[in-house]
């Protein structure tokens, strides 16, 4: 039991695409935290993070970070060189979680349903469709649907997309039906959500107020909730996760069980006023602040 005056840093923000998501993420965490009586020292990631974190000497760091350095292994790696006790999960979780093609690979050789798709050169899709339409563009290492394209038209001209898209980026096939989300606490599936948007379920559908509906637990047949948790819990098992994970599905309804197919797995899950796992933890009787407060008791190296 970690004692409520502990000072814990929260970093929060960084350099990622995602750094506005994060901040908010930070701020309520820091909140419930602070009510819940913790010192809670509140870290900007920067260049000179590292300076940061020792002088604020914090004894936990609660990491709010959300996408790239923050996700992905890299601030895992350098809490885990300063020894400080940190939450979520450790740095080749992180990573391969970050990574979606190598998620995927390790998924597909554990038996668990992934959509098909592979790794292609920017480049090529200006010559001509990769895979039948509709299908799904993607950065391999980005989160929050930054970057995403579904491809939908049914033209032979090949898709435009953003310019700014990586050299190499994850194309996958378009799962029609519905979207559906699992998040994993202390090796528990909490249940099942549906999320229902306007086109899909995009950065604005995510973080805008009202952007999106969610219905927990979600309407869907008791054997379909029972296998989208089981696959949730081996997907998180699969690649050694710690913590809180998310994992996003979509479902094939016409399909029945058959039609489920996991899109990835959220290491660093959004804890803000319209992200999915405070809504799930709250169906399952547990507050914000206790839920900030399991997953600070929870936090260790070498995860």
């Amino acid at each position: 039991m970690i004692k409520t005056n502990t000072r814990i840093g929260l970093v929060m923000g960084g350099n990622s695409v995602e750094r506005e998501v994060s901040l908010n993420t930070g701020r309520q965490c820091s909140v419930a935290l602070k009510a819940l009586g913790y010192d809670v020292v509140e870290i900007d990631a920067g260049v000179n993070f590292i300076d940061d974190i020792k002088l604020a000497r914090p004894s936990i760091i609660f990491n709010g970070l959300h996408g790239r350095w923050g996700e992905d292994g890299t601030i895992q790696g350098c809490l885990e060189w300063l020894r400080i006790p940190y939450t979520h999960s450790g740095v080749l979780a992180s990573a391969l979680a970050m990574n979606k093609q190598k998620s995927r690979e390790i998924f597909s050789l554990k038996g668990l349903p992934i959509a098909k798709g592979f790794m292609i050169d920017s480049s090529d899709l200006k010559k001509c469709h990769p895979m039948n339409v509709p299908y799904v563009i993607k950065p391999n290492d980005e989160g929050s649907s930054v970057g995403v394209h579904i491809i939908s038209d049914t033209s032979k001209e090949p898709p435009i997309i953003d310019e700014k898209m990586p050299e190499r980026v994850l194309i996958e096939e378009f799962i029609p039906g519905r979207e559906l989300t699992v998040t994993i606490m202390d090796d528990k599936a909490l249940g099942v959500t549906e999320i229902k948007a306007p086109t899909w379920y995009d950065f604005r559908a995510k973080y805008e107020v009202g952007g999106s509906i969610h219905t927990t637990p979600a309407k869907i047949p008791s054997s379909v909730g029972t296998k989208c948790m089981d696959y949730a819990l081996l997907a998180h098992k699969a690649l050694e996760c710690r913590g809180i994970t998310r994992i996003d599905f979509r479902w094939n309804d016409s399909l029945g069980v058959g039609g489920l197919a996991i899109l990835e797995i959220n290491t660093q899950p959004g804890m803000t006023k319209t992200s999915l796992v405070p809504e799930q933890a709250k169906a399952c009787n547990i507050s914000f602040e206790n839920l900030c407060k399991w997953i600070v008791e929870d936090a260790s190296c070498n995860r």
